[in-house]
């Protein structure tokens, strides 16, 4: 989840390059979830590249500073501990990245030995 976080915290981070404000905030969901939402003041994200955001490779970066992998391995990182995360963004007033997560990992059936 580090590595989640790093992505869109730098992603975030570009988003604002004369500044701005990145704010991120944990709250629990119903008890047995947790969402982590990570909201940006900065350029946003158009609705067309929005629905491209978690393709691989997929990158608006002009001076290619990025694989376009970032968000697709964040996406399956998520994915991989059960999760989601959802994107809202408007183009000039920022992005909000949430993350929801279960508190509580489900316990893995035993498999029976003869």
């Amino acid at each position: 989840m580090k590595q989640v976080f790093i992505n869109i915290i730098n992603n975030a981070l570009q988003a604002m390059p004369q500044g701005g404000d990145l704010r991120i905030r944990v709250h629990p969901v119903g008890g047995h979830e947790a969402t982590i939402e990570f909201a940006d003041t900065g350029v946003g994200i158009s609705p067309e590249n929005l629905q491209k955001i978690f393709e691989p490779f997929f990158s608006t970066k002009e001076d290619r500073d990025g694989t376009g992998l970032g968000l697709p391995i964040s996406y399956r990182i998520v994915q991989h501990h059960g999760g989601r995360i959802d994107v809202e963004s408007e183009p000039g007033k920022g992005t909000v990245f949430r993350i929801v997560l279960p508190l509580f990992q489900k316990p893995v059936p035993m498999k029976r030995r003869l």
